[in-house]
């Protein structure tokens, strides 16, 4: 039975995709887990599985295709001794039935729909989605195989063909009765606002003048959408604080000539990073994100990182980074910020976290207010050392290295002392760097 290959969410938020490349052709037969095509997200080029075993009857969608909506038919996969007529008629749209006369009088827009589609993505009777190929939904629903009883061999779990074919020797279980009480859902995001006037309303005030008109991509689209919500459902406030450096690079230094012979180079990044983190356990409270209409207190400090790459930005989480060494967090933070520029980051890579660390000091700039990156509760935004007078203990005036801070926090996670308890915290770390290796 020819089956077809559907565009894959690869992210819990796409909703479409580019077919970046194809790497398989029409006639080459294909095994569960062989690599089918890379897929353009709004944030990464990911790598597609084939989850059955068959032959590629017909590619449906060419590569460099974008705009491809999930679950859009991309290619139809053959069983071994089917011929072409099968992947035609496969990815044939449905004929439109004959309307009525009553029917004709009310003009309607026929809708295109795949002939034969795989029978919906089933869910367990906890409501998680059950991963299962298209082949095996199909088979499962023909012979009253209850998915939720079966164990998938596929890739990452997956339940295919074989799976199915295995489990009808026995007695499926029935499904589940969807009788629990459904859980409370996260609050929808308010919708954008629409724009106040039109690009072509834009266009005529620029008209006689030469610009260039750039199509926003999906990761500029995805960036415009999060930071508009970010705005306009995040109550912000901000806390401002400045920190004296000099102790820190003294420290730094050292460590760096100690850290030479095995090719470490600590930046002052590594040490924010680690201050955070520590600073989320010393006050937990403040390790939260909104959930809609709770808030989730996370234990381990998944910090993330802005970085910035052509384009736009990826926010790569270092997990557990309160019990990581500054070596380690050093050589995970240059291995995730070298594969964001090149957009290899996995979707686990750049979600999650409560916290998240935005660095302009090296471009120079002295202190600027970050967006929250929902649902995180807090950001900080730092800005670059500069040395400047100071007083100090004794009441004496000194040049000191100092660091300007500003924590932007959301007032529905984190209030106005709690937060100020973070950053104190956080510049406690700073200033006295030799407590971050106790």
């Amino acid at each position: 039975m020819a089956t077809q290959i559907l565009m894959p969410a690869l992210s819990p938020t796409m909703e479409e995709g580019t077919l970046a490349k194809w790497l398989v052709k029409e006639g080459d037969t294909v095994s569960s887990g062989d690599i089918l095509a890379e897929i353009e997200t709004d944030k990464a080029t990911m790598e597609f599985e084939a989850v059955d075993e068959g032959v590629i009857g017909k590619i449906l969608v060419a590569e460099g295709t974008s705009g491809v909506k999930v679950n859009e038919p991309i290619a139809v996969l053959l069983e071994e001794g089917e011929d072409a007529s099968a992947a035609d008629a496969a990815g044939a749209p449905a004929a439109a039935p004959v309307p009525d006369a009553k029917e004709e009088a009310a003009p309607a827009k026929a809708e295109r729909k795949p002939a034969a589609p795989a029978p919906a993505a089933p869910q367990a009777a906890d409501g998680k989605r059950i991963f299962a190929s298209p082949l095996a939904r199909r088979i499962a629903a023909d012979k009253g195989v209850d998915l939720a009883s079966i164990s998938g061999s596929g890739p990452k779990g997956r339940i295919v063909k074989a799976d199915v074919e295995a489990a009808q020797g026995g007695s499926a279980a029935a499904p589940a009765a969807s009788s629990a009480a459904a859980p409370a859902q996260a609050a929808a995001p308010a919708p954008a606002a629409a724009p106040s006037v039109s690009a072509s309303t834009i266009a005529k005030m620029y008209e006689g003048r030469e610009y260039e008109e750039i199509a926003l991509d999906g990761m500029r689209k995805t960036i415009a959408a999060r930071l508009t919500e970010a705005k306009q459902t995040i109550p912000h406030f901000y806390l401002r604080r400045s920190v004296k450096l000099d102790a820190l690079m003294k420290f730094r230094s050292q460590l760096n000539k100690q850290l030479e012979g095995r090719g470490v180079k600590l930046s002052v990044n590594d040490f924010i990073i680690k201050a955070c983190a520590l600073a989320l356990q010393a006050v937990p409270d403040a390790n939260a994100v909104w959930a809609g209409d709770r808030v989730f207190k996370l234990k381990p400090s998944d910090v993330a990182v802005a970085v910035a790459i052509d384009g736009g930005l990826f926010t790569p989480v270092l997990k557990d980074a309160e019990s990581k060494s500054l070596s380690t967090l050093s050589a995970e933070m240059k291995d995730l910020a070298t594969r964001a520029r090149d957009r290899k980051l996995a979707p686990h890579e750049y979600q999650g976290g409560s916290f998240a660390i935005s660095n302009l000091g090296m471009f120079g700039i002295e202190n600027f207010d970050a967006v929250i990156n929902p649902p995180h509760g807090a950001i900080l935004a730092v800005g670059a050392g500069i040395k400047q007078p100071v007083v100090n203990a004794e009441g004496e005036i000194e040049v000191a290295t100092v660091m300007s801070m500003t924590l932007s926090v959301d007032h529905r996670v984190i209030d106005g002392a709690l937060g100020a308890e973070l950053l104190k915290a956080i510049c406690e770390n700073l200033e006295n760097p030799m407590l971050m290796l106790a």
